[in-house]
This record gives C-alpha cells, sequence and structure tokens, in this order.
C-alpha cells in the first residue's frame, strides 16, 4: 500500500536528523525512514479496524498447524500482542539509546511489514514523520522537526508518555476481539517497554547501559503500566520477570519460553 510521510522541514527531500539515526541502526530487522515500497501496513488502519488482527491471527494459526500438528486461540492472541507491541517499544528503545532521540510514536506515524514466507511475524518497520524530541546538546537540536527536553529523565518521560498513548489505543482495539483482559494487555505493554532499551544495549556492545535505561523509563510502577523495570543482576547475567504471557507452551510438544511467567519460577 502507498504510506504518505509527514516532514515537517521546507525541503522534504532532505534526509533528516530522524532519518539519518535511523539509517545507522543495523538491528538484522529492517527499519527504515519514508515510504516503503511493497505491501506494508500503518498501524492506524489496522488499530482502526480491530478484525483485520482475525485476519493476522488466522495466519498465524495456520503456521502452528504446520509445526505443532495444531494451534491454540490463546496462543495466537499472545503472539501477536507481543509482535504489535514490539514495534513501539523497540524502535523507541533503540533510538532512545543510540541517539537519544525520540519519535513521535503514534500509529498514524507508524507502519510495518508482515512476512509473506514462513512465520508471519512483522519483519520491518516503517517511520512516517521526521518529528523526535532530543536533549539541548543534540547537534540537531534547532532542527525544525525537533522538540527539545530539558535532560535524559525528561526525555524518558517523553518517551514513556508517547509508548503509553500508542499502547492505549492498541489495548482498546486488541482487546475487542481477545478474551484478554486489560491487565494481561498492559502486562504485555510493560514488558515490551522494557525490553526495548534492553535489547538496544545488548545489540549495541553495552547491556548495562540497556539496562540503565530501562531503569530510568521505567522507574517506579507508573499508570498504566503494571510495573517498575523488573531487571537484575544474576550469577548469570541479566534477567527480567516477565509480566505477561505469549502462551506458546501450551502448543504441542512446545519449550517454553526463557523465564515463562507460567511455568517457570
Amino acid at each position: 500500500m502507498t504510506v504518505p510521510t509527514r516532514v515537517s522541514q521546507q525541503n522534504p527531500r532532505a534526509l533528516t536528523p530522524l532519518a539519518e539515526s535511523i539509517a545507522r541502526l543495523q538491528t538484522g530487522t529492517e527499519i527504515v525512514f519514508g515510504t516503503p515500497s511493497g505491501d506494508w501496513t500503518v498501524c492506524s488502519d489496522l488499530l482502526a479496524e480491530p478484525t483485520r488482527f482475525d485476519l493476522w491471527r488466522k495466519d498465524l494459526a495456520e503456521w502452528m498447524v504446520e509445526q505443532y500438528g495444531e494451534s491454540d486461540d490463546r496462543a495466537t492472541a499472545g503472539y501477536v500482542m507481543g509482535w504489535y507491541l514490539h514495534l513501539p517499544g523497540y524502535l523507541a528503545g533503540l533510538l532512545f539509546h543510540t541517539a537519544r532521540r525520540v519519535p513521535t510514536l503514534k500509529p498514524s506515524d507508524m507502519a510495518f511489514r508482515i512476512s509473506t514466507s514462513g512465520r508471519p511475524h512483522p519483519n520491518g518497520t516503517a517511520v512516517l514523520c521526521d518529528e523526535f524530541a532530543c536533549l539541548p546538546d543534540d547537534p540537531a537540536s534547532n532542527h525544525p522537526a525537533a522538540t527539545v527536553v530539558a535532560d535524559e529523565a525528561a526525555l524518558a518521560a517523553i518517551l514513556r508518555a508517547r509508548y503509553a498513548a500508542h499502547a492505549a489505543q492498541f489495548v482498546a482495539s486488541f482487546g475487542q476481539v481477545v478474551r484478554f483482559g486489560r491487565r494481561q494487555l498492559w502486562a504485555a505493554a510493560t514488558d515490551m517497554l522494557e525490553y526495548g532499551p534492553w535489547a538496544a544495549g545488548r545489540l549495541f556492545g553495552d547491556e548495562n547501559a540497556g539496562v540503565t535505561d530501562a531503569a530510568m523509563i521505567l522507574p517506579e510502577k507508573l499508570e498504566p503500566f503494571v510495573s517498575a523495570s523488573t531487571l537484575h543482576f544474576t550469577d548469570e547475567g541479566w534477567k527480567r520477570k516477565r509480566n505477561s504471557c505469549c502462551f506458546h507452551y501450551v502448543l504441542p510438544n512446545a519449550e517454553p519460553c526463557t523465564a515463562c511467567p507460567r511455568t517457570c519460577n
């Protein structure tokens, strides 16, 4: 589908600061700025039609039958819930960790692509607006697309608020077509908000910094999230306490996920 890109500077063909930050991300998953080619879905379009989640889950159920011999409604809902919330959570965590920049995260300003071969998971994210929040010492702080905040704590707060606004729309939409309650949905939103900066730290070689970022973003239990960051250091390295479940363990002969909250201590 054709996805419009909204730019705030006078020359829309110029590479914007946010686009530059995204271009520097080497994650193994496609993350692009601007109108992508191929079959992409704008997040706001999906959230406006909750029944489209049913079509996504139907494709996932067919894949589960191929892999496990049967599917389960809880697992298809759990997978899609985590996959979707990972989109804004991971994007925000990556840009916060690597550039100290936060995009708008609005559903209308993000798009994603679902793999058409094998497991139907998102395999690409597109950012459709060049607006971003940043710190006073950001080299692009005077750019028309920039919103400058006082310090890192303020930047973490704006990230949390923007993510929460996106997640709230997801909870309202997805909650119409699944049997999960609000607590389960917000638990997953909490997990993915914590996971983004932690994963970014690991990916870019400084896990401790990623843990610090997660603690800055979730310093305590703040509504609507269900907990503060749960990351803690153990003999095996950094671990976290999951708040939500993808229900992978209910599939035949499926091993529980690491730190599955329903099967692990």
